[in-house]
């Protein structure tokens, strides 16, 4: 159980209080603009959590506060999600599996943008079914990712269409958590926040898959096959075992961790009977104090990641105990007074503070109970209210290059080598999702599409 710490007090006021934030953000433009991998964020946000040191006028409760961040259930969650499925994965691509399915996805002349449009329709359907993004980049980035890029897509492109087809199945699924934190803090009936969502969710999709199909990059696909190591084995493909197990396992609505681990099981007894791995190719203990194979290199390739997420999770602690996400509050308490006005503001202080804290359910409820309040005065319907903050969400906080849903696709990408790794920095130009849905949100509020739907009370 979470335990709050004292509130911190900064030197020089709100400027003190910003400063580890303003570092981090000039950190990571930094980091941006050299096109820097997830190193250059690790760097960002230690830097930002040092500078906090220098402000703070108590350091034993800064440090709290620290440890405070590590506390939330979400950060081992995360922590542990990124390493089981990085596991999983390198059992995937380094079974051959891959470089299998890509020939004959080749073959077929399924390549290039059809098969970019055809992965962020994939990656809906599943992201919708199983109500998690984070959990459907672990399941498709290993296999539809690098099939993508060996059939002719730009590695951008693929990473863009899974991070886009993620962020809607998180907007419109109905056992996501966002849709359920926004439907609840606005007393709203679930099945009707999902039917009045899709005017907007549907009409972004839409938007996207036409831009998909448009501006998607191609590349040389049979070079990037000859790559990585040739056409492959059909044999390998029961390790396609791992993810069919951890889907069903999500849709049966299990904890994700377990859905990982079970996968991982499953895989390597599949490639152990099979013959496609050895013991010694998973595990080994050749002496010398070393320790090899496939489970230990995928285990120690997520360092990078992982530091940078306890990085996130220290200042999110600090942010939250120096008051900050009560200045949002109050941001949004001073400008909502008319309709419009209101849900402009909704829209402002949501996408802040989910930028800010890089999980947007947290945003949902950290504002939820004075949006209800704010929205009720102002009249903006609950349906509506509850749309405006799960669709903010999804723009937002899948657009900030800091959050999981740009990092976490960036390091997935990069286990495959140099020619598939992306910039966590490229992911926003390329999640046509939530660019679509911004500018449906700007429609929705300058216009009052969907302000009050035929079919709402």
């Amino acid at each position: 159980m979470e335990q709050k710490v004292k509130r911190i007090e900064f030197r020089f006021g709100r400027v003190g209080k910003l400063a580890p934030l303003l570092v981090a953000a000039v950190m990571i433009g930094w980091a941006a603009f050299s096109q820097s991998n997830v190193n250059g964020y690790v760097l960002a946000f230690f830097a930002a959590v040092i500078t906090g040191v220098i402000f703070t006028k108590e350091e034993k409760a800064y440090g709290e506060a620290l440890v405070y961040g590590l506390s939330k259930p979400m950060f081992a969650v995360i922590v542990l999600a990124v390493i089981l499925a990085a596991i999983s994965g390198k059992l995937i691509s380094a079974s051959g599996a891959v470089q299998t399915i890509a020939a004959y996805v080749v073959a077929a002349g399924f390549t290039g943008k059809l098969f970019v449009a055809a992965t962020f329709l994939m990656t809906c359907l599943l992201a919708f079914a199983t109500g998690t993004s984070v959990g459907t980049y672990f399941v498709v980035i290993p296999i539809l990712f690098p099939v993508g890029v060996m059939a002719g897509a730009a590695p951008e492109s693929m990473i863009g269409a899974i991070v886009s087809g993620a962020a809607f199945g998180d907007n419109l699924g109905p056992i996501s958590d966002t849709t359920i934190a926004s439907s609840a803090t606005q007393h709203a009936d679930l099945g009707t926040v999902v039917k009045t969502r899709m005017r907007y969710s549907l009409p972004a999709a839409a938007g996207a898959l036409i831009l998909f199909l448009l501006f998607s990059r191609t590349t040389d696909g049979s070079a990037a096959i000859e790559s990585v190591g040739g056409e492959g084995k059909p044999v390998s493909l029961v390790m396609l075992v791992i993810p069919v197990v951890v889907i069903v396992l999500c849709m049966m609505r299990k904890h994700l961790i377990t859905a990982l681990s079970w996968g991982i099981l499953a895989g390597m007894g599949a490639g152990l009977l099979s013959g496609v791995y050895t013991m010694d190719a998973l595990i080994s203990f050749p002496g010398g104090f070393s320790v090899s194979g496939a489970v230990i290199e995928a285990i120690t390739g997520t360092a990078g990641t992982v530091a940078m997420l306890i990085a996130v999770f220290s200042l999110l602690g600090v942010m939250e105990c120096s008051g900050l996400f009560e200045d949002v509050r109050g941001l949004l308490e001073r400008f909502a007074k008319k309709e419009r006005g209101t849900e402009a503001t909704i829209i402002l202080s949501v996408g802040i503070l989910s930028m800010i804290t890089g999980v947007i359910s947290v945003a949902i409820v950290a504002l939820g109970d004075l949006v209800n309040e704010l929205g009720e005065k102002a009249g903006v319907n609950r349906y509506r209210r509850a749309n405006l903050l799960d669709c903010t969400g999804c723009v937002f906080c899948f657009l900030a290059p800091w959050t999981v849903h740009c990092v976490i696709p960036a390091q997935q990408s990069a286990q495959f080598g140099e020619g598939f790794a992306v910039a966590p920095a490229s992911v926003p130009f390329v999640n046509y999702y939530s660019l679509c849905m911004l500018v449906m949100l700007l429609v929705a509020v300058l216009t009052g599409y969907g302000r009050k739907p035929p079919y709402v009370d």
